[in-house]
């Protein structure tokens, strides 16, 4: 997530900079062409690419009003755990019961073990969303746009070190049994949740808890099914690629075309509006890009680059907030942002 009020000429050039330079191209080899070989007879008139040009635009801001709609519904998802997070731990130490036999200390383990596991199922299952699928940007099989992504993910990775330690945050808040249990479980978020399920039943049968309050954490816990399938079914299921390429294709085309009906209509201003055509003929297409650009990186909320939502910063946040409530005082530091980024 991009945390600056404004993005800066770093973060638009590491966007858009290949797209720039090949857009400068292209218009000053229009310009070139035109004024000194004389080559009037590829000149288009101008209302057709002005009419192509209106239909891009509404098409481009449709998907990014759909790109927005996924990273904004990804945003509530994590919001929901937070909260949903909160509620769970908070009702896990509350519940308490009145029966004597119990011992204290053994229930009590009990339940910041079922608070830890929860923790660890949050690094569990962001680990599982930044899997890359085929359609998202880290894995495209264009050699020279992959190296760029590839490399803006080891440059994020770089800047925040907790970034990659799931293992660690594993073996610290689950036993060494189960946190060997991941390589058995293709899904192993969903593994975590079902044994929350047969912990708080156990605090049930043990009448460490009442029926009602065993009912009230299955609530908490299908609650968490249900946000871990929303975010799923973003990250399983990309934006329609007719939509999506669509916009891509026409947006090339639009572009190709926009200087041989604008080099034309500057000419009517003499020579040297020939040459004044090329920074307005690069200004207009790098806008159409940038607006490309932005809807097809914002559709993907959950790839692991610079566009996406935070989840490593929520996580530490949820899981400082679950150790507080247990009365633990060796706290991480939280996630904070680094160059304008936070992951």
């Amino acid at each position: 997530m991009i945390t600056t009020k404004y993005v800066n000429y770093k973060q638009v050039l590491n966007l858009s900079g290949f797209h720039l330079i090949l857009i400068s191209v292209w218009c000053t080899l229009i310009a070139v062409l035109f004024h000194v070989f004389h080559w009037d007879w590829m000149i288009i008139p101008w209302v057709p690419v002005a009419l192509i040009g209106t239909a891009e635009a509404f098409l481009v801001g449709f998907k990014n009003n759909q790109a927005y709609d996924r990273l904004w519904e990804a945003r509530k998802i994590w919001g929901g755990i937070v909260n949903s997070s909160r509620s769970f731990a908070s009702m896990v130490y509350a519940f308490d019961t009145n029966n004597e036999s119990l011992g204290k200390f053994d229930i009590e383990d009990r339940k910041k073990k079922i608070v830890h596991r929860h923790i660890a199922w949050l690094y569990a299952f962001r680990e599982q969303l930044l899997v890359p699928a085929e359609w998202e940007h880290i894995k495209v099989e264009e050699e020279h746009f992959k190296n760029i992504d590839h490399k803006r993910n080891r440059l994020i990775k770089a800047g925040f070190p907790d970034y990659g330690r799931t293992p660690i945050f594993l073996n610290k808040y689950l036993s060494e049994e189960e946190a060997e249990l991941q390589s058995h479980y293709k899904n192993f978020a969903t593994y975590l949740i079902a044994q929350q399920s047969k912990d708080v039943n156990g605090l049930k049968n043990m009448k460490a808890i009442s029926e009602f309050n065993q009912i009230q954490l299955q609530d908490c816990l299908n609650e968490f099914y249900t946000l871990q399938g929303q975010a799923e079914r973003i990250k399983k299921f990309p934006l329609p690629r007719q939509f999506a390429s669509t916009a891509f294709v026409f947006n090339i085309i639009f572009i190709m075309l926009l200087p041989l009906g604008l080099v034309s209509e500057f000419a009517k201003l003499g020579d040297w509006g020939i040459w004044a055509s090329i920074p307005f003929c690069i200004t207009i297409g790098w806008i159409y890009i940038i607006m490309e650009l932005v809807g097809d990186y914002s559709e993907n909320p959950f790839e692991g680059l610079m566009f996406d939502i935070p989840m490593l910063a929520i996580c530490r946040s949820i899981e400082v907030d679950l150790l507080q409530m247990g009365g633990d005082n060796d706290l991480p530091d939280a996630i904070t942002s680094k160059n304008g980024v936070l992951v």
